[in-house]
């Protein structure tokens, strides 16, 4: 199983609900190729994991670099896993910043909770508390 993280930059002119229709969109077609995994988006920039079969990963990967709603996209890692990090998620989201009663980083490490790959878990704990240092 291939697992692939990266990281990007919102265009300025990302519409309100343009991550929602994101979001729609990679549950239907990840459910439809079994790849899991999880974005986190905090305004500005984007960190998503993606797992699964090698050629089904790789194509979506390739769809989400073709995607004019970001840019500067970094691929940080890509590797084989035998178990997946992500669970059964579709994909998992959180939006880093927004109110729901815990800090993000909390409802970050709620996700990763079960991530047994260390380094996957500290990028997106780190990511969630960018903001917190700024």
């Amino acid at each position: 199983m291939l697992q692939i993280t990266y990281v990007s930059t919102a265009r300025p002119e990302l519409p309100a609900d343009a991550i929602d229709q994101i979001l729609a969109a990679s549950r239907r077609n990840n459910h439809a190729d079994g790849i899991t995994g999880l974005l986190l988006y905090d305004g500005y920039r984007f960190l998503q994991a993606l797992e699964g079969e090698p050629d089904r990963v790789r194509r979506a990967y390739d769809r989400i670099k073709a995607d004019p709603r970001h840019r500067a996209l970094v691929l940080l890692s890509s590797h084989e896993v035998t178990d997946r990090s992500f669970g059964t998620w579709s994909m998992a989201s959180q939006r880093v910043g927004i109110a729901s009663g815990s800090t993000v980083a909390e409802l970050v490490d709620s996700l990763t909770e079960h991530v047994a790959d260390p380094t996957a878990k500290a990028l997106f704990r780190s990511f969630a508390r960018l903001r917190e240092v700024a």
